[in-house]
């Protein structure tokens, strides 16, 4: 027994040192290509033949070597810190606008409820042209600049000259500088008695507050028993808010997700007591730009068989970033563990062994023609899993297939509709038509009920459409405009609705001829079918 004993720590002993070495190795070379490093940013300061700036050699050589590890780990400069941050904090400083620049011209499209600019009386459709007595019309004017410009610390001042309709002279407005709330919830809304909708465009530090408040709100509108939450396009956010959306729909004790890396130790995301739709009949759609924070909600609904996914395959990242801050206030999101959905998958897409095939995803799926046929997604039978439940067959090592394939509308992908958007025709056609009929518009049209059961669109504004086009190089193409027409009309609808009412509103319109939402009603609508693609 005492033989037995010595020589099972003589073992454990052996294990430790031998981890001891390859530790006190591995900190060996660090330190040698440390110093090797700095010596030739030395060397380089001393003997260069012209002058060099050893900061952006540094960050260059940084960015390379993150850009060997994997599509994700990243270097972010000091300057680009602040602005990263402002989209998952959910709030930034500044006057509290929504914009667009059109024909070298600033015009105001919506003003935030509550926000400092709504308050001294700025509209949708005002066009600014100076700020602090800046002239900003006619100067080539960028996004960025106009960042530069109108975002500052809460509390400090701006004076704008804004150029209205119907006004003689530009108007004058001083606004106070204020927190301004960015929002992760485009729309939530009862699309009929029994069925809710949300659309979630990301997630962040606000998302479950506006989540609950928004559920809230539609239970009191009535009392549904069936949700569709729509994470198309939601690149995701942080872990914490896709941990804390999942919990809303599974009882307690459930695994979520995992994360764990080689320096990282497993770590389990588990569900509590506290959602508010555990019952209820749940559907996500999902798409090729559903991604991270987004896959790891659609994998725990799918692991579990507690909802039906509807859509195409998502984006496929199941890595995890944690920032670290450089003495400068620059700082390197690196990647630090996988995550992992509750059956075991890793549904991170292969990066090492083509980084351009990476980057080109969604060109690819195009080509193969995946976006089309669910018969053109091939998946490896090595990476199949079961759900937890009903143990129906799931895959991981290339994003989340969906229950029900929905192929992608191809009416978008018109080349003479799609040059009208790129060649920034469209939108600003509808924006002056908009600018130009407001008060007629609001006083015809009280609320958007109205509008949404009135309003419609007529040829003669598509032919003007079409000729704003011909002037600006776009040939007109009446073959196309009339096979695109539904689709045309119910653009300018909805983008009617949202400048008039809501932004929910034009969600509601685009909703009219939404596939994905059509197959969720269907299915929806037969609670034996619902059950069938979950196995039950």
């Amino acid at each position: 027994m005492k033989n037995n004993i010595f020589r099972l720590s003589g073992g454990v002993a052996l294990t430790i040192a031998s981890i001891c070495f390859s530790l006190s190795i591995s900190a060996q070379n660090y330190q040698t290509e440390a110093v090797k490093f700095g010596r030739v940013l030395r060397l380089i300061d001393a003997f260069y033949v012209d002058t060099a700036n050893v900061t952006k050699l540094t960050e260059s050589a940084i960015v390379e070597m993150l850009s060997k590890l994997d599509p994700h780990s990243v270097y972010i400069t000091k300057s680009e810190v602040e602005e990263m941050n402002q989209p998952l904090e959910g709030n930034f400083e500044g006057i509290g606008i929504s914009f667009s620049i059109l024909q070298d011209t600033l015009l105001v499209m919506t003003t935030i409820p509550g926000g400092p600019s709504e308050k001294v009386g700025l509209r949708p459709g005002d066009r600014i042209i100076q700020v602090d007595a800046k002239k900003i019309t006619s100067i080539g004017i960028k996004t960025q600049d106009v960042f530069g410009l109108l975002r500052g610390p809460k509390g400090t001042t701006v004076n704008l000259k804004i150029g209205r309709r119907g006004e003689h002279a530009p108007l004058d407005f001083t606004i106070v500088r204020d927190k301004i709330p960015i929002y992760s919830l485009d729309a939530a809304f009862l699309l009929n008695k029994e069925t809710a909708f949300i659309k979630l465009n990301r997630f962040s530090a606000t998302t479950i507050e506006e989540y609950t408040s928004a559920m809230e709100r539609m239970e009191k509108a009535g009392k549904f028993k069936n949700l569709i939450l729509d994470l198309r396009g939601n690149g995701g956010g942080y872990l914490g808010a896709a941990y804390e959306l999942a919990n809303q729909y599974l009882e307690a004790n459930k695994l979520i997700v995992y994360t764990e890396g080689i320096h990282s130790p497993r770590k389990d995301y588990l569900s509590t007591t506290n959602g508010d739709f555990l019952k209820g009949s749940l559907i996500i759609l999902i798409d090729e730009g559903t991604a991270s924070a987004s896959e790891i909600v659609s994998g725990a609904i799918q692991d579990w068989d507690r909802g039906v996914l509807i859509g195409r395959r998502s984006f496929g990242k199941g890595l995890v970033q944690q920032p670290f801050p450089l003495s400068d206030g620059s700082m390197i999101r690196l990647t630090t563990a996988h995550y992992y959905t509750p059956a075991g998958r890793n549904i991170q897409k292969p990066y090492k062994d083509n980084p351009e095939n990476y980057r080109n995803d969604y060109a690819k799926r195009f080509e193969r023609g995946e976006l089309f046929n669910k018969d053109s997604i091939s998946h490896s039978d090595s990476l199949m899993t079961k759900t937890l439940l009903t143990k129906r067959k799931v895959f991981g090592g290339g994003g989340i297939m969906p229950d029900i394939f929905v192929p992608l509308d191809t009416s978008f992908h018109y080349t003479y509709f799609n040059t009208l958007v790129r060649k920034n025709i469209f939108y600003p056609f509808v924006v002056g038509y908009i600018d130009q009929n407001r008060k007629e518009l609001l006083s015809k049209y009280q609320d958007f009920a109205h509008f949404r059961n009135n309003f419609v669109v007529t040829q003669s504004l598509i032919e003007e459409l079409m000729a704003v086009g011909e002037k600006s190089g776009v040939k007109k193409d009446e073959a196309s405009a009339k096979a695109l027409q539904s689709v045309i009309f119910r653009q300018i609808r909805a983008l009617i609705a949202r400048d008039l009412y809501e932004t929910g509103d034009y969600y509601k319109i685009m909703m009219e001829e939404d596939s994905e939402v059509k197959k969720a009603l269907e299915v929806l609508s037969d609670p034996k079918a619902y059950s069938r693609y979950l196995n039950r």
